[in-house]
């Protein structure tokens, strides 16, 4: 729990007018129509966790077992003991392979295409931090917790849409479907599940939050 709260106290921070800007993932803007975006994301490197239940337990279960890796249930390359990790954001969620678009909530969570059937719920999800970049796969910490992986995640071209407000499930697919359909006048093909990746923690003023739907495209 101290953790957790830690890990929501630097996040909230990080919103704030004289904080100094929390890191985001390096992309280059294609094209940009209102709330939509194309974008070419620059390689990067997440430590995620697979988690089962609902968007709301699962949120929550993989945001404590990657909170814990960062903030100190690691060892570290570099010397003795354990190292902190700087938070960045997105936090970013996305369902598996094998469930339908209409996904809810993110810190990035995909459901698992090399496992068998889901959990009791019938949801699956992968979550993700992205590394500060100053990191690679050779120089971070080793994950304490097996349940958490790094991974490298190559360059990939993502089509966004970004809201404010609330995230509810309804939300979420109406925000999914605007891009879905907006992707499609543009003949651009989804190559992955939505992902839904939020910026600020669950107690800020709605109308300042800021919310997107991501989906990779070919």
């Amino acid at each position: 729990m101290a953790m957790l709260l830690a890990a929501l106290f630097i996040l909230t921070a990080s919103f704030a007018p004289d904080a100094m800007a929390t890191e985001e993932p390096k992309f280059d803007s294609i094209e940009r129509d209102g709330a939509f975006e194309l974008r070419l994301y620059a390689p990067m490197i997440v430590a995620e966790t697979w988690v089962e239940g609902s968007l709301g337990d699962g949120s929550n279960a993989g945001f404590r077992k990657i909170a814990g890796y960062i903030f100190g249930r690691n060892r570290s390359r570099t010397s003795e003991g354990s190292e902190k990790i700087a938070m960045t954001v997105p936090v970013t969620m996305q369902p598996g392979a094998g469930q339908k678009i209409a996904m809810t909530a993110p810190v990035t969570t995909e459901a698992a295409p090399d496992k068998g059937a889901p959990g009791a719920s019938g949801n699956r999800w992968r979550m993700h931090f992205v590394m500060p970049a100053q990191y690679t796969l050779a120089t971070l910490p080793v994950p304490e917790d097996p349940a958490v992986t790094l991974r490298e995640v190559p360059a990939q071209r993502v089509a966004a849409r970004t809201f404010s407000g609330f995230v509810t499930d309804e939300r979420v697919r109406e925000e999914t479907a605007l891009l879905l359909g907006w992707m499609k006048a543009r003949g651009l093909e989804p190559s992955a599940p939505p992902q839904l990746a939020r910026y600020n923690p669950p107690w800020s003023i709605p109308f300042l939050r800021r919310n997107e739907i991501l989906v990779n495209y070919r």
